[in-house]
């Protein structure tokens, strides 16, 4: 007995040496603490924590944004380097134990904030920077000593609560053993027989096949791929990316990794392969798109069955590569925008979303509210449709194709104003044929949710939801194919966040173009005389000096020259047509409106909803108090929860202009929405209310006119960031949330969490 107990005490106490395991330890803890502010390109030092392949690789002094650079900077994603030596020699210092380094440099920071926890107090001093624009402090292993002197405050996780104990033990021994690990592996065997079925697919010989997969391929890249009829709910869900790869089906991928997802590859032939995600899932990135057998017969119907003929394949020549009617030409008009069409919430994400992460500079081209349809493709004559962007192409190229620099965008400016005079010929042909009525306007094939979306901006960061949310947004987009593809290949294909200033400001300002069209291809549904009062109503202040610096296309979106003058065919009965137009279309796709972020979806009892539904009559100045997006829980009984967003949506006179954004705010105009769940990726406060004090909340906040009278209700409901209990009331929003959207739900990032 005595000898059994010494060999279970000596087994025991060999156990507890063991250093954690990385996968089963350590990166849990990293996905709930760490990733939250160190991922995707806006990561901190360009430490990206979601990876194990960012952990080993470092930090870096230099900014991926940086919106005044002259020259492009050189990439530094996961994928551009491969093995310490490599990152080593772009700049990159280690944060794990090395052999100079025992501990290492994240040891060291974690230790500061052991040392220097947060001060007392419900907010942050001042010393702390949390601009998003802040000067970053990098320091590399030899300069600790100074950057704790300077910053004795800024140990990690900077600007919030130490980890718990328990955690904060298993990442210290982790690191003094000298940070074991690998990356994760994942079993991805039950989705053996789909990846084969599809990269057969991906990969068939002939042309049609060849540049049909290059056209989805160019347009998938940044999806996250699952395959919704293997998952079965039950087993955790893997995502996939589609990846060109110098090696065929069968053996190890060899991806080609470059710039732009059209650049040259570098090789005779390229193969389309499909790799398993195996970094943390982040809800500013995660963008689901199914790939199950309906899929893939459709695009076989769209791409490979219907008649035409591919002779030669395109080059990746760069001054046609970024031009998808060149690149394209021979498939099907119809078959790309059907394409499209179909996940068309995808392909606006795209836009939206992307894995740029963060661009005030580029969103500020859209309302912080608007809805957006497409036209019809049954309006399209194939033929006639093939021909007219053939002719077209020219006038359709993007900045993309160059970097020359900021003037560059007078070239497409003249481009465009081409290609409108010859689409308002067009669009009076079509006219004739068929008047401009709600039956422009695809209707989802009467099944699709897609058919309608609703955009919401917040700052410098956007969300994009199925259907039409809100009673009455700030302006509204009707997109056909032309548009929609340059959109893609504008601010997702083609942008490139290493970009130069003359690249970046020129994407922006082209988009302006899309974005006009698109409202004025919207304006056409109301009667003529009503058109230009609302158009003057979006772009109140324009001013002269917007329609001279758009001078080469101010005619047809301003003047005597308008896409279309004639009159609408739709009969409208009020003497404010514009109002009664949106109620025409919340009615024209009221039943493909998806469940989910309206508040009547929500499964809380009706006295809470009700409560704060009463939060949206809010309107005028006060709101300004209120940030971009609030995340309020509602704790009922029996551990029941209910989550809710509300979003500060921000009016401007206009959305024409680069900067000064604040000088064309009308606050008095802004407005509150309520949505059911969790919407947007970046939270700028937390909320929880018991369930029985629903109504005293609302109250509270109904009556906010002041910084005082909104930090009483941070006071009594308020999650801060310096909360005691900030990591409790954030893992269970991370497990609700898995819970709620499974497909949708990440890690949310809290870089822009206020300190009020």
């Amino acid at each position: 007995m005595g000898l059994a107990l010494l060999l279970w005490l000596s087994l025991s106490s060999r156990l507890l040496a063991a250093p954690p395991d990385y996968t089963n330890d350590i990166k849990p803890i990293l996905e709930r603490r760490c990733v939250v502010c160190h991922s995707c390109y806006d990561a901190p030092c360009q430490l990206k924590l979601n990876a194990w392949e960012g952990l080993a690789r470092g930090a870096h002094r230099d900014r991926i944004y940086d919106v005044t650079r002259l020259l492009a900077a050189p990439l530094t994603r996961l994928e551009d380097a491969e093995g310490e030596a490599a990152w080593r020699a772009k700049g990159f210092h280690p944060v794990l134990p090395d052999g100079q380094n025992a501990g290492g440099l994240m040891l060291k920071l974690l230790q500061l904030k052991q040392q220097h926890p947060l001060p007392p107090g419900p907010r942050l001093p001042d010393s702390f920077e949390l601009s998003l624009n802040r000067d970053q402090q990098c320091p590399a292993p030899e300069d600790f000593a100074d950057y704790a002197r300077d910053y004795p405050l800024w140990g990690m996780p900077y600007g919030l609560p130490a980890l718990p104990a328990e955690e904060q033990s298993l990442l210290i021994r982790w690191l003094e053993a000298g940070a074991p690990g690998q990356a994760p592996t994942r079993n991805i065997d039950r989705y053996g027989d789909a990846i084969a079925g599809w990269e057969r697919f991906f990969n068939q010989p002939s042309n049609k096949a060849r540049l049909m997969s290059r056209y989805i391929y160019e347009h998938l890249f940044i999806a996250s791929l699952h395959f919704d009829t293997v998952d079965d709910g039950k087993s955790e869900r893997t995502f996939f990316r589609l990846v060109r790869s110098e090696t065929p089906p069968g053996q190890p991928v060899r991806m080609i990794a470059t710039r732009r997802p059209y650049d040259p590859p570098g090789t005779d032939r390229v193969y389309y392969r499909l790799i398993p995600v195996q970094d943390a899932g982040l809800a500013k990135t995660r963008m689901p798109y199914a790939l199950n057998p309906q899929r893939q017969q459709r695009w076989q119907q769209l791409f490979l069955d219907t008649d035409y003929r591919v002779e030669h394949l395109p080059g990746y020549d760069p001054d046609s590569a970024a031009n998808p009617f060149v690149t394209f030409e021979a498939l099907p008009v119809n078959s790309r925008y059907r394409f499209m069409l179909d996940e068309a919430g995808f392909t606006i994400q795209g836009f939206i979303k992307s894995p740029v992460c963060r661009g005030q500079v580029a969103l500020n081209v859209i309302n912080d509210h608007f809805w957006v349809f497409f036209v019809d493709p049954e309006l399209l004559q194939a033929e006639g449709e093939a021909h007219f962007l053939a002719e077209q192409r020219a006038n359709l190229r993007l900045p993309a194709e160059s970097t020359a620099g900021l003037l560059n965008w007078l070239r497409y400016a003249e481009h465009e104003a081409d290609y409108l005079e010859a689409k308002r010929r067009a669009v009076k042909q079509l006219a004739r044929r068929v008047p401009p009525s709600l039956d422009y306007l695809w209707d989802g094939d009467g099944d699709n949710p897609n058919a309608s979306l609703t955009v919401f901006r917040h700052f410098d960061s956007a969300s994009v939801v199925r259907g039409l949310l809100g009673q009455a947004p700030q302006s509204a987009w009707l997109i056909g194919y032309p548009t929609l593809e340059r959109i893609h290949y504008l601010l997702v294909a083609g942008f490139d966040v290493y970009g130069n200033v003359g690249h970046q400001l020129s994407s922006r300002i082209y988009m302006d173009f899309l974005r006009m069209e698109s409202e004025f291809n919207f304006l056409t549904l109301l009667p003529r005389d009503a058109r230009q009062a609302a158009r003057d109503d979006w772009y109140r202040d324009a001013g002269e000096h917007v329609r001279d610096y758009l001078s080469h296309i101010k005619g047809y979106l301003f003047g005597h020259k308008m896409l279309y003058n004639g009159d609408s065919a739709i009969k409208f009965s009020s003497a404010e047509p514009l109002p009664e137009l949106y109620g025409l279309l919340r009615n024209k796709f009221a039943s493909l409106q998806p469940p989910g972020f309206r508040l009547g979806d929500s499964p809380a009892p009706p006295g809470v909803t009700g409560s704060l539904e009463r939060l949206q009559s809010m309107r005028g100045a006060d709101l300004a108090i209120f940030p971009e997006i609030s995340l309020i829980r509602i704790d009922g009984d029996e551990e029941r929860r209910w989550y809710f967003t509300l979003l500060h949506n921000s009016a401007h006179s206009n959305v024409s202009e680069l900067f000064h954004e604040q000088d064309r705010r009308l606050p008095e105009e802004d407005s509150l929405l309520l949505a059911n769940g969790v919407l947007g990726a970046y939270p700028n406060q937390f909320f929880r209310v018991e369930a029985d004090r629903i109504d005293n909340f609302v109250d509270r906040l109904t009556g906010v006119d002041s910084e005082s009278a909104y930090r009483e209700v941070l006071d009594r409901y308020g999650i801060r960031r310096t909360a005691s209990d900030f990591w409790h009331y954030s893992d269970l929003l991370y497990l609700d949330y898995q819970r709620l959207r499974p497909l949708e739900a990440g890690v949310l990032d809290y870089s822009r969490l206020e300190n009020r």
